[in-house]
């Protein structure tokens, strides 16, 4: 018996100095700490996952082609000032000043539903409404067709349309359209989240948020980002500290709304500066005073150093989000020139799983 509580324990101490080891040589990888005989930190190793491993697509845009995206971009139907429709504006330092912009938005977008909705697709559609701003006014569908909806919005200065869809009461699918010429996009929705469910979630301001278009690596991914982005105005009020995030991740688009703020960290701990020694020099009153945002704290000799999580340094200033809601995820299913459709309509793109879904790691956007 004393053999083996002596074999276990020496189990247990070698398995706590590995993991010291590997903890030491994170923090070196991640400039948390140095390296006594001044050799190169060792690689961090990435995680291999799917995204990661995503096999090579012929459309990646790289850096080589930053001359041809931009130029094709400059003229496509969301680049500022190619539509007709709403008046265009060069930001102001009027902006930021607290207060929603009194001039004439650069978008209008008419929001509608299914033909005899659940009261859940009314909440969603609300909290879409105020994510997007006071640019957007919900219309009943009745008994209208989306081609005539389309007209309708058209002849009435509207510059996108959107229409959701539900199953079971949960909203399942919206469909953009960008007018007055186009393109049209449905896409699936899914896992679906109003301000009412998410845990401390904050109100929303009538401020137009900033727009963070993450992930869309190919031209399909950047042209479908482009479109989303042009939901909201080219010209957000940073007053507000709005941000709308669509993040693109294996083809799923996570859409999140929150609003930040920038908080100076005075106290020390996990991703925190500490405040720096008391020294002579804080006695005098015509001296310099040190503060965490100025300088970092010198370290003491003999001081111990702090154990700090691998990949997270000493920051003089956080950032705090906020949720603000709603949260869903989108993934697109096909994409139409021009305006809806169903009968006649070209499509750029369209997603048919049992040819295009050939492996895990092939990705579209």
């Amino acid at each position: 018996l004393e053999v083996f509580q002596r074999e276990k324990a020496a189990k247990a101490a070698a398995k706590r100095a590995a993991k010291r080891t590997r903890q030491k040589e994170l923090a070196r990888s991640a400039g948390a700490i140095g390296d006594d005989d001044g050799a190169p930190p060792p690689q961090q190793k990435r995680p291999r996952t799917l995204e990661s491993a995503r096999e090579a697509d012929a459309t990646t845009v790289a850096d080589a082609d930053a001359a041809e995206i931009a130029g094709d971009e400059r003229d496509d139907e969301f680049a500022v000032g190619s539509s007709p429709r709403g008046e265009q504006r060069e930001p102001t330092s009027d902006d930021d000043d607290g207060a929603p912009s009194k001039t004439t938005p650069t978008t209008k977008i008419l929001i509608t539903t299914r033909p005899r909705p659940s009261r859940h697709l009314f909440r969603f559609a609300a909290e879409l409404m105020r994510m997007l701003g006071p640019t957007a006014y919900f219309y009943p569908r009745r008994e209208f067709h989306v081609r005539q909806i389309c007209r309708f919005a058209s002849t009435r200065n509207f510059t996108h349309v959107v229409v959701l869809s539900e199953k079971a009461k949960q909203c399942t699918g919206l469909l953009l359209s960008k007018l007055p010429r186009g393109p049209t996009a449905f896409f699936k929705v899914s896992n679906v989240e109003t301000a009412a469910t998410i845990a401390g979630a904050g109100r929303q301001t009538t401020h137009q948020p900033e727009v963070i278009l993450n992930n869309f690596t190919t031209r399909l991914g950047r042209r479908v980002g482009r479109f989303l982005g042009s939901l909201f105005s080219p010209t957000p009020q940073f007053a507000g500290r709005q941000a709308v995030t669509f993040h693109n991740q294996r083809d799923y688009v996570f859409v999140r709304h929150h609003r930040y703020i920038f908080e100076e960290n005075e106290k020390g701990g996990f991703g925190t500066t500490p405040k720096p020694p008391r020294n002579a020099a804080d006695d005098d009153d015509d001296a310099p005073k040190a503060t965490s945002s100025s300088v970092a704290a010198p370290r003491r000799a003999g001081a111990k150093l702090a154990s700090f999580p691998a990949g997270q340094r000493e920051e003089p200033v956080l950032a705090r989000l906020q949720e603000l809601g709603p949260r869903f995820t989108l993934r697109l299913r096909w994409l139409q020139d021009g305006t809806f459709d169903k009968d006649h309509g070209e499509y750029e793109w369209f997603h048919r799983p049992h040819e295009m879904d050939t492996s895990r790691r092939k990705f579209h956007l």
